[in-house]
């Protein structure tokens, strides 16, 4: 058995603020595994987004222990930091994050280009990610001519685009309608099924149910978890 994609001993993670220090993460200790589905819960201010970014190596820990893949992220260069998120994790935002002057297309063809992917290949890359997201039909509208739930489903190809093994979710269906909500749900279980680790932050319970491992916070810590 493989070890985990993602390795958090003691983790914690203070910021500077003009008030004082502000600790939103208090000694989290987790492991993510390859091809799980882990959702994670709690209350507002709780530190859940802090820990995604943590974990997808977008924030230092102040405190404890962070490996991506058995490598020591403390060990390695913002260059080779950088190139993790661009290879080996997917993020998905609650507000979409999509450049509202490029197409769908092009939006999903940036990770490809930061990478040096000739644009044949990425043509047709988006072109499969499109058909996958089921918008093939909206290849050349912008995100201001999309739904919410469109511009989602493109973010979420986006995501997919140099095929990470990791998605971090952040809130993805906090902007959408429920039946939208749904769908976007039901992307992802099929982004998991098809053989990508998926970890989601999320309020609705709905949602943390279609997960594997749901965990909970408060307060910064991880108060409990379950398994499905």
């Amino acid at each position: 058995m493989s070890g985990p994609t993602v390795e958090a001993r003691g983790v914690s993670k203070t910021f500077p603020m003009p008030a004082g220090p502000v600790t939103a993460l208090r000694d989290v200790t987790l492991d993510i595994h390859p091809g799980e589905h882990v959702a994670i819960t709690g209350p507002s201010g709780c530190g859940k987004s802090t820990l995604l970014h943590v974990l997808g190596c977008v924030e230092p820990p102040s405190a404890g222990r962070l490996q991506f893949d058995g490598r020591d992220v403390a060990r390695l260069t913002d260059a080779e930091r950088s190139r993790i998120r661009l290879e080996r994790i997917g993020f998905v935002f609650q507000r979409f994050f999509l450049l509202p002057m490029l197409t769908a297309r092009e939006n999903i063809e940036l990770p490809l280009g930061e990478c040096g992917v000739g644009k044949a290949t990425r043509l047709e890359r988006s072109a499969e990610l499109l058909e996958y997201v089921g918008l093939a039909h909206r290849a050349d509208h912008r995100p201001p001519q999309l739904s919410g739930g469109e511009m989602q489903r493109v973010a979420i190809a986006r995501a997919l685009a140099n095929r990470p093994p990791l998605l971090l979710a952040d809130e993805p269906t906090g902007e959408l309608d429920e039946r939208t909500g749904r769908q976007v749900a039901d992307l992802l279980d099929l982004v998991h099924a098809d053989g990508n680790t998926v970890v989601v932050v999320t309020h609705d319970r709905t949602i943390a149910g279609r997960a594997g491992r749901r965990l909970c916070m408060h307060d910064g810590g991880l108060v409990d978890g379950d398994s499905a």
